[in-house]
């Protein structure tokens, strides 16, 4: 079976280790070293439930309220991990801007998302809780978890979870699922 392409964006505030997660995923390494990041495109295959999946990570240069929303970055996306750091109070503001221009700029109601709290290796720094991490996913109606790029804790699984929900939105708009409620319709 042919692995199926699939492109991410990565989005958030500078300094919460977007370039970090990505690195660890393809690489399995964390660079300790910070350039910051204008934006890179990585490549990497990942296996879920049976399937393989050839990914494009786009790692975003970090992103602030008054950030432009680059129209690049609703084309062709399957998928958003948008990333806050856990001791960064000012990031987990910026990612539900961020997620505000998402929406307008794609249009669409449910766009796959995974908010992603990174750094639980600085816990004792933490000042976002894991609750609001989770209420805010709700408000986005996207899945949470909260990862360490660091300590490698999370991030595959964090991968995986966000291409599950992407395979679930495009089942759900596919021709076959599309025609199903067009043939519902009534009109009197």
């Amino acid at each position: 079976m042919a692995p199926k392409q699939r492109k991410i964006a990565l989005m958030g505030f500078r300094s919460v280790g977007k370039s970090s997660i990505t690195i660890q995923l393809v690489e399995g390494q964390f660079v300790d070293s910070y350039d910051p990041t204008i934006e890179n495109t990585f490549y990497t295959t990942i296996k879920v439930k049976g399937q393989d999946y050839s990914l494009k990570l786009v790692d975003t240069a970090g992103q602030d309220e008054y950030s432009i929303f680059p129209h690049s970055y609703a084309m062709d996306i399957h998928g958003y991990c948008l990333v806050y750091s856990i001791n960064n109070a000012k990031s987990f503001e910026v990612v539900r801007i961020i997620y505000d221009k998402l929406l307008d700029m794609t249009g669409k109601i449910h766009v796959p998302i995974i908010l992603v709290g990174n750094k639980v290796d600085l816990h004792l720094e933490r000042c976002v809780s894991y609750q609001e991490g989770k209420d805010l996913a709700n408000y986005m109606k996207a899945q949470f978890v909260e990862v360490s790029a660091k300590e490698n804790m999370a991030v595959n699984s964090m991968f995986q979870t966000l291409i599950l929900n992407i395979e679930k939105q495009s089942l759900a708009e596919s021709p076959e699922n599309t025609q199903e409620k067009h043939n519902k319709c009534i009109v009197s």
